[in-house]
This record gives structure tokens, C-alpha cells and sequence, in this order.
């Protein structure tokens, strides 16, 4: 790692955007001018370094983020290439909970799109300083200005250029340097793509000294002195410009924006710049905030500081065991030691450290402070655990994940595979939080679940792959679920005498709906042990395995708060398998009386058609139950937003190719999940019914 150079000259970066933006081609082109390889690899040729999986060098798409390290002016750079696809947003989602800086792509055509929004609310959550790279400037229609104008109406960002281009489309011809006001021109030379500085063109001067004057002013609100020598008419040195500037992007008051065509490798060494020069170093940022049993531990970013690391993904390797990558927030990570896993309460031996670059990897004795690396041997260790010192215990902010929204029945083609396969699921759930399997207890059916059809169909190629089984799916269903609609009093007793020791428990307890996303909320508040302590987790137990089938079509049920408020027990006939068996019949009853609604995924969808179709694709979401949120002109395209319920977007592709001539083209991501019309839900039951019945 990087012995010779200090945490300030460490970035931890993800790129991040819409798909097609660019991303992997920026990467390409990064990994090719810092040396560390010779030569490109195009997406399209399925060559991208990157994009190592088959699945990606197939369908030319980004599924899992990939990490490799780069050195520009004396800086290390740690790369995470993360996905745009929305099937793959946990990969997104915990990419951006470790990076200390982040680049956003915007394509110069499509400016700010469906997903390209959805990431960057990502990194506002987790306060990720970014700047943006305005990619595809030789591109027909391609338009800086506007790109600027959206991000900051769209996305209400403050977007700062810091250089703007010379020409544009196919005219696109360099940069003008805001900074330095000159101009930087691109020019095909026998080493590929060459720089040569000089002279602003005179047809852009006044354009580019009243982009200047506005960087200035943005920059002097941010220093006094700087605003000092603005007021008086001085002009600033260009290391007090970046200063300020790097000041700002790390605060999140501003974005300084960039430009260039990465396939022509035309503006990547000004983005490896601007990289260097204002996202921040691990040690430019505030100290880590975890907990320990309910107290605030700080950790300073610093080797001399107790361990403390996240892991944020987990990869399966027949051969090697499981992959667990790390960021290391503070202390020093090496191999042999034990450490703590705090999230689970387990201590874990460090197998092997290594440094990732794509799917190889080095071996290394340790990982320092703001270091991002692999470790073999937690066995124990899943997406979002705390690794730290065991005398310095400490819990990090975990990584929250959307729910899966698609189930689809699965079964190994030989009977005599199905521990195979039970295995590979085993390994791919353990890699993916947003993949869940569960077994159907009224069909028998191993279920799995995801974020999308995409993400289901990788999954299964996956399996058949890497693991070797042959699989026969069922059709994608909608992944409903149950939820309360007012709240009870309900109480419960378990009595059964069959002449030996006999079953006994009792319940009173108060149910009713959580907020939104909530999940499952318990609070125990029976006093004088009218039911032991060691009955009330048996009693939670109850409630939480009655939840995985809810009483009006058998989906799980989601958002209930139980408040177990008095019972009783028996000295001899309860245990705490009755008072588990209690739970689980009284939830369901409860649930009954306190009403039951169906709650589907809504999911958000952006249709891009030429202008001549918007009222055949308005019409066409609205007879999906869909809502209509806007429409915006682009040239001579529409993009239309919607709201539309995922049962109703199945098979939508061939609709819009048919609606279209295949001239359209959509993006959908899960928004939330809402209650189904009372109509719908009925038939929805009753289909659910004869199914199982069947």
C-alpha cells in the first residue's frame, strides 16, 4: 500500500452516474494515463479492465463496483467504478458510504438523468464532496451550458466550472483553463491524444473572462482574503483559487464542474487534476462517529489511533473462501491479528490483506488509515459490520439498503444438485444485500428476490457459472406486502395439557402500523415478571417468524410495531417454546382484527421518446395506474416522469419498442411501496389463493 506516502496524498473516490455515461470509459482512460496499463480496454469490446465479470464483458454494462489504485503528482488515487444500472444500486449505496470524494458524469446530451439524480441524493446522505465531469462534448447535441443549468436547477447543487470547452460536437477542440486562462488544445499525435498549451482563441475571450469573473466571486465568498483582493480588483494566485475552491467542495457548498470526451481521451488528465486538487483526503475530514453501548466514540483519521474499518462488500470465492473488503477509518489493519467484529459480537482472525485492482490482488501486511483493501478469514463478517480494536470497541453508521422488489421461483434441474444450490445462494446472498432467498412455506418453492429483472436474470446466470447448476425458473412476481391497518388490544392464551408436561403462555400486547420503511418495531413493557425475562425474546421471536407470512394473501408483513404490555406464565408448563408458539398465533389474530392492507412497489420511470410520441406514452402509463409527474423537451426528445406500480411495467420494453418503433427508451427505479386499491388487492388475493391451492 501506500508506505511512501502520507494520508493527505490518498483520494478514495467513486465515479458515479447514469448508465452509459461513461463511467468505465473514464476509468479506462484513468488507468491508461497514470501507467497503469498500456493499453485501453473498450466497454464495447467487452476489454474494460474494470468490467472483469463475464456477465459485464456480455452485456457491456457495469454490475459489481470494482476497486484499483492509480498515482497522479505523487497522489495515491483509489478507484471504486461503481454501476448505473438502478437493478444494481447497493453496489451504488455502499460504495458511497466509504469513499471520501466522489465524480459525478453527466453525458453532454442527456444531461441530468433518472439514475444520475438517484446517486447524487446518494452521496448528499452520506455528505460526499463531489465534483462533476460533463463527458461526451463531441457528441451531437452535446451542450456544457445546459448540463450547468440543470445541475443546478435539478439536482440544486452549486456548480462552479473550472474550465470551459472550445467548440463542441464534432468541433470539440480543447479546453479553456480557468484557472490559468489559458487554453488547452487537444491534437492527434503518434502517442495518442497530446496536449498543447497556448493562447485563448480571441472569438472566446469575453465568454471565458465572464466564466472566470464568476468562479472568482464564488471562490472569494468562500475566503476573506480572497474577497479582500476581489473587492480591490487583485487577482489571486492560482494556488489561492484551488485553496478556496477545495475549501468549498468539501464543505459541499459548491461543485466545481469539468468537461471532455473520455472515448477520445480528451479531458481525463484535467479531471486526474482536479481530483487531486479539491476532493479531500481522508485527513481532511471530520473525525469517525460510531457507538458503543449507546455512548458517542470518535475516532481521528490516524494510524496512532484504536482499529477501526467497515466492511462494505462481501465476495464469494470458490477457491479462496469469501472476500471482505475494507476502509480502514483508523488504526492499522494486519495480518494474523484478532479483531472485533462489534456489529455481531464475534472476534475474527485476519487471514491474508490485499490490495485490489479489478479481480486481481496483491498481498500486503497491512492496511493503514484511509486505506481500502480485501481481507480473507472473516468468516463471521458481512456488508456493514465494524471491524475495531476489541479494547476499543466501537460501532459504525451501517449501510442501509433498499428492499428487493421481484421474486422469482427457482429449482435445480437434478434433484441431486439441490445442495449445490442451496450453497451458491448461500454465497451470492452473503455478497449481495438487496438478493434475499427464502423458502415458500405453502408451495415448497425456494424463492429468491431482487432489485429488478436484470438483477435476477445475473443471479442465475451467476449460478449456473460460477457454481455449475442448471436451474429452471418460474415468471417474475411482484414482491407484495402486508401491513396493519389501525391498532389493537389483542390478548392470547396457550393451553395444552396432553398428560406429561403440558404447554402453556399468555399474552396481552398492543399492536399497530410503523412508519413507512420502519420494519418491525418492539417494546416490552410488562413489569413484576409476570412473564420472565428470559420469555420475552422467545416472545419477540414469535412475532417476528408470524410476520413472514401475513393472514390475507400469505406475503410478509412490514411497518408493525407490537408493545407487549402484561401476560402470565406457568411455573412447570411454560417455555420458551410456548410462549413463541403464543406469539405466533396472537400476531395473527391481532393482525385480523386490526385490518390488513396490500402494499405494492412503486416504481419511479423516466421514458425518453421523440416528441411526436409523448401523448401514446402518457396514455400508456396512465392506463398502467401510473402518475404522471412532468414532462420536459430536449431538443426534439420528451422525457416523461412517472409513478407506476412494478406490476404494471412488466413487458413494458416491447410496448414502447411497439409504441415508439423503437425509438424510446425508459429507466425505472423503486421509489416505495403504497397501498394497492382495494379492488386490486382482492383479485391479487384471490390469485395468491388458487396458487397455493393449487
Amino acid at each position: 500500500m501506500h508506505r511512501e506516502i502520507g494520508t493527505h496524498r490518498v483520494r478514495n473516490i467513486g465515479i458515479m452516474a447514469h448508465i452509459d455515461a461513461g463511467k468505465t470509459t473514464v476509468t479506462e482512460r484513468i488507468l491508461y494515463f497514470t501507467g497503469k496499463k498500456h493499453k485501453i480496454g473498450e466497454v464495447h469490446e467487452g476489454e474494460a479492465t474494470m468490467d472483469w465479470m463475464p456477465q459485464e464483458k456480455e452485456r457491456g454494462i457495469t454490475i459489481t463496483s470494482a476497486v484499483t489504485s492509480v498515482y497522479w503528482r505523487g497522489h495515491r488515487i483509489n478507484i471504486i467504478d461503481t454501476p448505473g444500472h438502478v437493478d444494481f444500486t447497493a453496489e451504488v449505496e455502499r460504495s458511497l458510504r466509504v469513499v471520501d470524494g466522489s465524480v459525478a458524469l453527466f453525458c453532454a446530451v442527456d444531461g441530468v438523468q433518472a439514475q444520475s439524480e438517484t446517486v447524487w441524493h446518494q452521496a448528499e446522505k452520506y455528505r460526499v464532496p463531489r465534483i462533476a465531469f460533463v463527458n461526451k462534448m463531441d457528441r451531437i447535441g452535446a451542450d456544457f451550458w445546459g448540463v450547468v443549468a440543470q445541475i443546478k436547477e435539478e439536482l440544486g447543487a452549486n456548480p462552479v466550472p473550472v474550465v470551459v470547452p472550445i467548440g463542441a460536437e464534432e468541433g470539440f477542440r480543447g479546453l479553456v483553463d480557468l484557472l490559468d486562462m489559458e487554453a488547452i488544445f487537444f491534437a492527434e499525435g503518434p502517442g495518442g491524444v497530446e496536449l498543447r498549451r497556448g493562447e485563448i482563441p480571441a472569438e472566446m475571450r469575453p465568454s471565458a473572462e465572464r466564466a472566470r469573473e464568476e468562479l472568482l466571486e464564488r471562490a472569494a465568498e468562500l475566503d476573506d482574503g480572497l474577497l479582500e483582493k476581489f473587492l480591490e480588483g487583485i487577482e489571486p494566485s492560482r494556488d489561492e483559487l484551488v485553496a478556496a475552491l477545495r475549501r468549498g467542495t468539501i464543505e459541499g457548498t459548491l461543485v466545481p464542474v469539468l468537461c471532455g470526451a473520455a472515448f477520445r481521451n480528451k479531458g481525463v488528465r484535467r479531471l486526474l487534476d482536479a481530483i487531486v486538487d479539491f476532493l479531500p483526503s481522508p485527513a481532511d475530514l471530520p473525525p469517525v462517529v460510531g457507538e458503543n453501548k449507546g455512548a458517542e466514540v470518535i475516532r481521528t483519521r490516524s494510524d496512532d489511533e484504536p482499529l477501526s474499518a467497515l466492511a462494505f462488500k462481501v465476495q464469494a470465492d470458490r477457491h479462496m473462501g469469501k472476500f471482505t473488503y475494507v476502509r480502514i477509518y483508523s488504526g492499522v489493519l494486519r495480518t494474523g491479528a484478532v479483531v472485533l467484529n462489534a456489529t455481531r459480537g464475534v472476534k475474527q482472525r485476519v487471514g491474508r490483506l490485499f490490495e485490489v485492482h479489478a479481480d486481481k490482488r496483491h498481498i500486503v501486511e497491512e492496511l493503514r488509515a484511509g486505506d481500502v483493501g480485501a481481507v480473507v478469514g472473516l468468516s463471521d463478517t458481512y456488508t456493514g459490520d465494524t471491524l475495531c480494536d476489541e479494547r476499543h470497541p466501537v460501532v459504525l453508521e451501517p449501510i442501509e439498503f433498499p428492499s428487493p422488489v421481484i421474486d422469482l421461483a427457482v429449482a435445480p434441474v437434478r434433484r441431486e444438485d439441490l445442495d449445490k444450490l442451496s450453497r451458491a445462494l448461500s454465497y451470492l446472498a452473503a455478497e449481495d444485500p438487496t438478493f434475499t432467498v427464502r423458502a415458500d412455506g405453502e408451495t415448497g418453492e425456494v424463492v429468491i428476490s431482487g432489485m429488478g429483472e436484470l438483477h435476477l436474470e445475473i443471479i442465475v446466470d451467476r449460478i449456473r457459472r460460477e457454481f455449475g447448476v442448471e436451474v429452471i425458473t418460474g415468471v417474475p412476481q411482484v414482491a407484495y406486502r402486508e401491513t396493519v391497518l389501525g391498532a389493537v388490544e389483542h390478548e392470547h392464551k396457550l393451553v395444552k395439557q396432553t398428560g406429561g408436561r403440558g404447554q402453556y403462555a399468555h399474552v396481552v400486547f398492543r399492536l399497530e402500523p410503523a412508519g413507512p420503511g420502519e420494519g418491525f418495531q418492539f417494546e416490552n413493557q410488562v413489569t413484576g415478571g409476570r412473564i420472565p425475562r428470559d420469555y420475552i425474546p422467545a416472545v419477540k421471536k414469535g412475532f417476528v417468524e408470524a410476520m413472514a407470512e401475513g393472514p390475507l394473501a400469505g406475503y410478509p408483513m412490514v411497518d408493525l410495531k407490537v408493545t407487549l404490555l402484561d401476560g402470565s406464565f406457568h411455573e412447570v408448563d411454560s417455555s420458551e417454546q410456548a410462549f413463541r408458539t403464543c406469539a405466533r398465533q396472537a400476531l395473527r389474530e391481532a393482525a385480523k382484527k386490526a385490518g390488513i392492507e396490500l402494499l405494492e412497489p412503486v416504481m419511479s420511470v423516466e421514458v425518453s421518446v421523440p416528441e411526436e410520441h409523448v401523448g401514446q406514452v402518457s396514455g400508456s402509463l396512465a392506463a398502467k395506474r401510473g402518475k404522471i409527474l412532468g414532462m420536459e423537451v430536449k431538443g426534439k426528445r420528451a422525457t416523461v416522469r412517472a409513478l407506476v406500480p412494478l406490476a404494471e411495467m412488466f413487458g413494458y420494453s416491447s410496448e414502447l419498442r411497439n409504441i415508439t418503433s423503437g425509438r424510446g427508451e425508459f429507466t425505472m427505479h423503486f421509489e416505495h411501496y403504497e397501498a394497492v386499491p382495494y379492488a386490486v388487492a382482492e383479485e391479487i388475493a384471490a390469485a395468491r389463493h388458487r396458487t397455493l391451492s393449487s
